[in-house]
């Protein structure tokens, strides 16, 4: 798996599922309660089977659907995880109403298209941008996570 660290962006190849599965289990034990992975990427880039690698790696067993229509999926896990897909969002302020202030003050939450609601969001949050052709992530973020990128790479490689 190629990867590289430029400045704040971190990019990691994504060849097969196996180095998704990699990617979600590097990420997956740095989750403290508070924290939000903004999943961004085109349809088809990844952002639903990377939150399934996390959540895998966080010890869920089973289905894990996508929260596309019903908005959110919580998990009740070492930490708890809210899955969002914002996708279907009509107006930016709709996540409050999901709870996504609720879901950080007990857990972590896996947001994708967070473009839908980016004023809303904690602004440390974990960004992996996602890519289709080629398929790879960049992987960027405040706070803490500058320190934890270059873990996550090490650990995803």
């Amino acid at each position: 798996m190629q990867t590289s660290i430029q400045g704040k962006v971190a990019r990691i190849g994504l060849p097969d599922l196996e180095a998704v599965a990699r990617l979600g289990a590097a990420i997956a034990p740095h989750l403290a309660i508070g924290d939000a992975v903004l999943l961004r990427g085109d349809l088809g880039a990844g952002k639903t089977t990377l939150a399934r690698s996390i959540l895998t790696a966080l010890g869920h067993q089973g289905e894990t659907p996508s929260p596309t229509f019903t908005l959110l999926q919580s998990y009740d896990l070492k930490v708890p995880v809210a899955h969002l897909d914002l996708y279907r969002l009509k107006r930016p302020e709709e996540i409050e109403e999901l709870g996504l202030d609720d879901a950080l003050g007990i857990g972590a939450a896996l947001i994708e298209w967070p473009e839908q609601a980016e004023d809303y969001l904690p602004k440390d949050a974990l960004n992996v941008a996602l890519s289709a052709e080629p398929r790879q992530a960049d992987l960027s973020g405040g706070g803490r996570w500058l320190d934890l990128i270059p873990v996550i790479v090490r650990e995803a490689a």
